[in-house]
């Protein structure tokens, strides 16, 4: 499948659904994560859409033969204190490798510059080491990690900054 067969969409009817889902599947299925992890994934992006605004924060998917191929959110709410926030960065397995998480990426990243954030930043772990080399490709340092117990896991939580200025979007073209 080509990076030009993948639709950049924003929200649709169910797109909700499928993040929690893949979320729920892909975690549950690779790194055993609970019942806890697919709720908070639940409950955090209903909060987020019920505050969503356009301005500062953004929802992108991709679609392949109109099934979902994954998903990234900006949420800008802190954008002056803290950084905008990266999450539900997400590409389901059937479909890593084929250039949508790069578009993902970039496209979230472009955004945070046209509306005017100075900094992203994203939660992560440790071990999803194809997640982060794609971060690290665009210029995300990694800036504070620590053991913690949740998801029915213990885990390398891992924080990741960009810095604007220093964003690397030739890390992300297709052939990279």
């Amino acid at each position: 499948m080509r990076a030009d067969s993948f639709t950049l969409e924003g929200y649709y009817p169910g797109s909700i659904g499928q993040v929690v889902e893949s979320h729920a599947l892909y975690y549950h299925e690779n790194w055993g994560f609970d019942v806890s992890f697919e709720s908070q994934v639940a409950r955090e992006m209903g909060e987020f859409f019920a505050r969503f605004d356009n301005q500062i924060s953004g929802f992108w998917t991709v679609r392949a033969q109109n099934r979902f191929a994954g998903s990234v959110a900006i949420d800008g709410e802190k954008s002056l204190t803290e950084g905008a926030r990266l999450r539900w960065f997400i590409v389901p397995p059937e479909y890593q490798g084929k250039s949508s998480g790069k578009r993902l990426l970039k496209t979230a990243i472009n955004f945070c510059s046209d509306v005017g954030h100075n900094k992203i930043f994203l939660w992560t772990f440790h071990g999803l080491e194809s997640a982060r080399a794609l971060y690290e490709r665009a210029g995300f340092q990694l800036v504070e990690q620590h053991e913690v117990a949740q998801w029915g896991n213990i885990i390398i939580e891992q924080k990741f900054e960009l810095m604007l200025s220093n964003v690397n979007l030739d890390g992300l073209d297709a052939d990279s």
